[in-house]
Parts: structure tokens; sequence; C-alpha cells
């Protein structure tokens, strides 16, 4: 699965060290996507795919994830890991961007404001 959007969070990088002595290290980032009801999702980078990727708030990227549940004491907890992510061109940020007129409330304005004298009236 993959989901386009831009950086507004980077949490803070977690790390430890395993039952076998091996460290590991976790960062979570929150990606902001779509126009006018933007939602908002947390997804996280593991070991030397944290220093890989580097990402940035404000970034507008392609991220590429699973998504997995696992269950403790009779409580699912998911993940949503990601295996690639991909810093945005021109191309995905437009994509990104609300597109058409805006309302006065900056949002996008309803096809009846567009200018278009077009009659569709059936009478």
């Amino acid at each position: 699965m993959d989901i386009s959007g831009k950086i507004v969070k980077i949490l803070p990088l977690q790390s430890g060290q395993g039952k076998t002595g091996n460290s590991w290290k976790k960062q979570e980032y929150v990606i902001e996507y779509g126009d006018q009801y933007p939602k908002q999702v947390c997804f996280n980078l593991w070991g030397d795919k944290v220093d890989q990727y580097a990402l940035t708030e404000g970034e507008v990227v392609t991220v590429h994830f699973d998504v997995e549940s696992r269950e403790f004491n009779g409580k699912y907890y998911t993940d949503i890991k990601a295996w690639k992510v991909e810093k945005g061109d021109a191309a995905t940020a437009a994509a990104y961007a609300p597109s058409g007129p805006k309302s006065e409330f900056g949002m996008p304005a309803p096809d009846f404001l567009s200018g278009d004298d077009k009659d569709d009236l059936p009478f």
C-alpha cells in the first residue's frame, strides 16, 4: 500500500536493546493527505531506514508501507511500517496540493462559482 502527502510532525526517536542484545531504533512520522478534509496517519521507519530516508517536516513524500497488527493481553495494536519512502517531485506535490478555484474561505469553490455560465436547468 502507499500514501502521498506532507510530513507534518516528526515524533521523538525511540531506541533500545532487544533481549538478544541487538540494538534497535524506530522513528515515527505523521503524514497529512487529502484535499478538502485532510487526514493524518502516523507511520514508522525501523533500523537503518531511519538514516536512509532522513525525512524533515514539510516534505512531500510517497510512503510505501505494510499494515500489521499484533495481540497483547487481549488487545490489538496496529503498526504502519514503511519499507520505502520516495521524496516528492513536482508531480507528487501538484497531486497533493488542492487545485481549482477557491472560495473566499480558502476551500475549493463549488462548481457553480467557477465562472462557467453554462445553463444546466432542464426548463
